[in-house]
C-alpha cells in the first residue's frame, strides 16, 4: 500500500477554525455538568422526585437559551472586532503602502527569510490590494478574514446540544425511576461518553478524555449534593 504524503492529500487537516466543534463540546458538557449538579444539588437537599424534574427541566430550558444567547454574542462580537481591525488595517494599507510592505518583508525576515527575498515577495503582494489585505492581517492579526465563524452556527449548536446533555440526567426520571443514585450513574457515564468522543478529535486515548470529564463532573456533582444535604427542605415542594 502507497503511503501518500499528508500535503497531497485533500483536507488532511481537521477542521480547527472553531465553527461548530467548540460550541457543540462546550454545550454537551456544560449541559451534562450543570444538571448534573443541578439534579444532585436539589436531590441532596431531599426534595420530591417531581420537583427534581421540573428543577432540572427548567435548568435544560434556561442554559439552553442562555448558551446559544450567549455563544451569538461572543461569536458576533469577536467577528466585529476582527472587521473593524481588517478595516483599519485596509486604510493604512491605501495610506502608507509601502511603509506596510516594508513591515510584511520585516516580519518575514524575522522568521529567517532572506531581506532581498522577503522585500520581492512583499512588493508582488503589494499589487493586489485585496491579496494584500489577506496576507498582512494573517500575519499581524492571526486570522483570516475570509473564514470568521458564523454566530448563527455556534448559537445554534451550542443550543442544541448543551439541551442534549442537560437531557441525559433526567433521563431516568423521565421514564419512571424515583432513585438519585441512578440519575448520576446515566449523567456519569453520559459524561464519560462524551468525553471519549471530544478525545478522538484530539488523538488523546478515549479512555482518559472520558476518564477526564467524568472525575470534573463528579467533582461538580459533590459540591452540590453537599450543600444540598446541609441546607436541606422543609417537606416536599
Amino acid at each position: 500500500m502507497t503511503d501518500t504524503p499528508a500535503a497531497l492529500r485533500e483536507a488532511h487537516h481537521a477542521d480547527i477554525t472553531g465553527g461548530w466543534l467548540r460550541p457543540a463540546v462546550f454545550g454537551a458538557m456544560d449541559g451534562l455538568v450543570t444538571n448534573i449538579a443541578l439534579i444532585a444539588g436539589v436531590g441532596g437537599g431531599g426534595v420530591s422526585p417531581r420537583s427534581i424534574v421540573l428543577t432540572g427541566s427548567a435548568g435544560l430550558v434556561a442554559g439552553a437559551i442562555s448558551m446559544g444567547l450567549g455563544e451569538y454574542t461572543s461569536v458576533r462580537s469577536a467577528n466585529e472586532q476582527v472587521a473593524a481591525e481588517v478595516a483599519k488595517e485596509r486604510r493604512e494599507l491605501e495610506r502608507h503602502p509601502e511603509a506596510e510592505a516594508r513591515e510584511l518583508a520585516d516580519a518575514w525576515v524575522a522568521r529567517g527569510l532572506p531581506r532581498d527575498l522577503a522585500t520581492q515577495v512583499a512588493e508582488a503582494v503589494r499589487r493586489d490590494p485585496e491579496e494584500a489585505l489577506r496576507v498582512h492581517v494573517r500575519e499581524e492579526l492571526g486570522v483570516d478574514p475570509d473564514d470568521q465563524p458564523s454566530p448563527w452556527t455556534a448559537a445554534i449548536t451550542s443550543f442544541l446540544f448543551f439541551s442534549v446533555g442537560a437531557l441525559v440526567p433526567l433521563l431516568p426520571y423521565l421514564l419512571g425511576a424515583t432513585e438519585l443514585g441512578l440519575a448520576l450513574a446515566v449523567g456519569g457515564l453520559g459524561l464519560f461518553v462524551a468525553g471519549a468522543v471530544v478525545a478522538r478529535f484530539t488523538n488523546r486515548p478515549w479512555w482518559a478524555g472520558g476518564l477526564r470529564q467524568l472525575l470534573l463532573g463528579a467533582a461538580a456533582a459533590a459540591a452540590t449534593y453537599l450543600i444540598g444535604s446541609l441546607i436541606g427542605v422543609q417537606g416536599g415542594l
